[in-house]
């Protein structure tokens, strides 16, 4: 059984525009992203992106060593659904597993990743995503098959975010969203480590920068989801 890991990213942010390629640690932003999700074991990357996005998203691309796929801008859902026909043939759908991840969160937990991604696995779910880490530090694990099925019923809104149609249906499909472990929770209220606006950005670098000092100046997102959690909150203090 195959699995294939779908980034997806853009450029044109209306709150910070252009932060996939804003520098962190003297790289773009989108490779450390793809560097922190080259620890989740997979079978084959791919970045699908908007066909606006194609030309400055290939050289990331290349040094991150995923593969480039160009697609709708505003039909998310058709996107991911364009790249599985373009790299898997039909026959390898019905087995095939995928992973989500969002170019917006350069610290993205690969621990609790991997961990869905067997969960879903083992349970045979259609859907999966643990609920309690931190904002911007997981990803969601998806059967091939009930994404190409929802994209062709879903309609609007659920076309731009990829799995709204999926987790609106429970009664179709199979939906496992559990509660993090301890050590991957973010406190209340929860961190967040995403990025979507300057301040985001600015804490960010931030961050960035202690978790180099604290790996001897070699960070390449290879910290677990706890140690990042720890070195966030020496950096901006501990939630309730």
């Amino acid at each position: 059984m195959k699995t294939v890991l779908i980034l997806q990213a853009r450029l044109d942010s209306s709150r910070l525009p252009g932060k996939s390629l804003l520098p962190l640690g003297g790289e773009p932003m989108l490779l450390r992203v793809m560097e922190a999700l080259n620890a989740v074991p997979c079978d084959l990357r791919i970045l699908a992106c908007p066909e606006d996005c194609e030309i400055p998203f290939k050289a990331p691309a290349r040094r991150g060593g995923f593969e480039l796929f160009a697609g709708d801008k505003e039909d998310v859902l058709a996107r991911f659904c364009a790249a599985l026909d373009r790299f898997f043939p039909s026959g390898e759908i019905p087995g095939l597993r995928l992973i989500r991840a969002t170019g917006d969160n350069p610290f993205v937990f690969a621990d609790a990743a991997s961990a869905i991604h067997e969960e879903a696995l083992a349970l045979g779910a259609d859907y999966a995503g643990f609920s309690g880490l931190p904002t911007g530090a997981g990803v969601e694990a998806l059967s091939a098959s009930a994404l190409l099925a929802a994209e062709k019923e879903a309609r609007g809104d659920e076309r731009e975010h990829v799995c709204p149609f999926l987790y609106k249906h429970p009664e179709r499909f199979y939906l496992h969203r559990p509660l993090a472990p301890p050590e991957w929770r973010g406190g209340i209220p929860p961190l967040s480590l995403t990025v979507d606006t300057r301040e985001d950005y600015d804490r960010a670098l931030v961050l960035y920068d202690a978790l180099e000092r604290a790996d001897g100046g070699g960070y390449s997102g290879r910290y677990s989801g706890g140690e990042i959690i720890a070195v966030c909150k020496s950096c901006f203090g501990v939630p309730r």
